[in-house]
Formats: structure tokens, sequence, C-alpha cells
């Protein structure tokens, strides 16, 4: 799991449990614990997805929200690191002796384009396939995306509702002083939970998943010009200046780092 997502929702869980307490200590939490309130809530959302949305995308989006939580930052050093390897070994021993390290590569994407290249599939083909992969990964993150922004926009409608649910329950029992507790606690803990789950969860994961989605794509556009460039036999070092180009300056300054690293073992 990504350290800041655990830091985040830890954190933040202890932050609301601290302010629900206040000074009358843990006696407060029972106060914020109504079984109904949450079904309301968060049932009717789901609920509301599921008209929304096919099953088969509401399925995915549950799968995207799982890889937001669990998935890593990309290595974008290594993977050029790696790209930049096989250059020098087809520089040396040819396109051919990279069928060796397609049985190796744990990235799908990557090995398909690898063994394309390897197979002598034309350029312009390697490049219309791996387009067309990105664009519909593209389609299919966009599409678990929108699941959750949606999510993240019922959850307050429903605990308004549940809010004015709570109100005409204490209005029509407003001569009876027991009744308007019950109401009262209704109309402000759906709200509670509408706000709660909209802003503390969905809508940062949405916010995450789109920078994962941004990581992964410009992985894969590396993946693209890495293997373009070995197929069309650039020079390593050529290689290297390209695939830089799409990391961060302090990625670049690390990878010179470690060239002159070599360099100075060599010499």
């Amino acid at each position: 799991m990504d350290i800041a997502t655990i830091i985040g929702l830890i954190a933040g869980i202890g932050c609301f449990i601290w302010g629900m307490m206040g000074s009358q200590g843990p006696s407060n939490l029972r106060l914020f614990w109504d079984p109904g309130s949450y079904v309301l809530v968060m049932g009717g959302a789901v609920c509301a997805i599921l008209i929304s949305f096919p099953m088969d995308q509401v399925i995915n989006a549950g799968k995207v929200f799982a890889k937001t939580l669990f998935s890593k930052s990309k290595d974008l050093y290594g993977l050029v690191g790696t790209l930049v390897s096989m250059a020098e070994k087809a520089r040396r021993e040819g396109l051919l002796a990279l069928e060796e390290e397609t049985a190796n590569i744990e990235d799908p994407f990557l090995q398909t384009g690898l063994q394309m290249v390897v197979d002598g599939t034309e350029p312009e083909i390697v490049r219309s396939i791996l387009e067309i992969d990105l664009a519909f990964l593209e389609d299919r993150h966009a599409a678990g995306k929108k699941v959750l922004d949606q999510f993240g926009a019922l959850l307050p409608a429903m605990g308004m509702i549940g809010t004015v649910m709570g109100l005409i329950i204490m209005l029509a029992n407003f001569s009876d002083p027991s009744a308007i507790g019950p109401g009262m606690s209704l109309a402000m803990i759906t709200t509670f939970v509408g706000a709660i789950g909209a802003n503390f969860i969905f809508i940062p994961m949405s916010n995450k998943l789109e920078m994962r989605h941004r990581e992964e794509m410009l992985g894969k556009q590396v993946i693209v010009e890495g293997i373009l460039a070995i197929q069309q036999g650039e020079n390593p070092k050529l290689v290297e200046q390209k695939l830089l180009s799409f990391l961060s300056p302090t990625l670049r300054r690390r990878f010179a780092a470690e060239d002159a690293k070599a360099a100075a073992v060599e010499a």
C-alpha cells in the first residue's frame, strides 16, 4: 500500500475520533452511531451508482479503487535503466538477442512491445498497436474515475436527503419532545456521514487515481519511445538522452551521477 495513503487514512481517522470525543471522552462516540443513517447514506449512494452505471463498470471501479489503495509509484528511473541496457545489448548482439529478455519481464506492455520488435514487426505497426493499448487503458481508467467522482457527488446529496427526512420526522412530532431528538439526530448524522465519505474517502481517492493514471501513462510512453529507439538501432547514449527527457530534473541528475561513477570505475 502507498505509505502516504496509510498515513492519511490513519491520521484522518484519528483526527475525526478525537474531534467526536470532545471533552466528554469515548462516551461521546456512541452519539455518532446510528445504523439507519449509515445505511441511508451509503446504501442510497451505492444504489444510485448501480442505477447510473452498468454492473461491469461498477465492478471495474472496485478494482480501480483497490489499485489506488495498494499500488506504488512507477519506478521510471529503473525503467529507463532497463531500456538503456536493452539498447546496449541490441547494439552489440542484435535484436534477436533480446528474445531471452522477454521471459523475465513482468510488465505485459513492455513484454508485448519487445516481442514485436524481436519478431521483426514494422515500427509503424508496433507504435500503432501500443498506442491503441494506451488509448483503451486511458478509457478504462477514466470510467473507473467517473464512478469514484459520482460517489463523491452522491454522498453529500444522500446526506442532505437524510437531513430533510430527519427534519420532517422532527416537525411531524414537534408536540412530542421525546421524538425531536431522534429526528434531529438523523438529520445531523446523515449530513456528517455524507460529508466524511465524500471529502475524506472518495474525492481524495479520485485525485490519487488521476495521479496514478498519469504516472502509468508516462511510464508506458517511456516504453513506447524506448522500444522504437531500440528497434531503429539508435546509439544507447541517444536512447538514454531521449528517455531522460521524460524524467524529473532530480532523476536526471541521479542518472548522470551514476554514469559518471561508472565511467570513473572503468577508467
